[in-house]
């Protein structure tokens, strides 16, 4: 029950991470999936930094998890 809850409780921080970052890179599109998203590798691995997960960082994003898991491999790193 309590890791019923506090998936939820993630789930509702990551959008409102999603919302912040749409609003500080100034994005006003809402599409979903319809553009490749810029600068998505710098944003995976910041975000890995600070200890968010591949799941959560493509929730976040946008980008697929196979394409975030891609970019968080040591050997894509710069």
């Amino acid at each position: 029950m309590t890791e019923k809850i506090l998936l939820e409780v993630s789930k509702k921080l990551n959008v409102l991470i999603a919302l912040s970052l749409r609003q500080l890179l100034g994005d006003k599109e809402f599409a979903a999936g319809e553009k490749r998203k810029q600068g998505v590798g710098e944003l995976a691995r910041y975000f890995n930094t600070m200890g968010l997960d591949a799941k959560d960082i493509a929730e976040i994003t946008g980008a697929p998890l196979q394409s975030i898991r891609t970019l968080l491999t040591p050997n894509r790193r710069k």
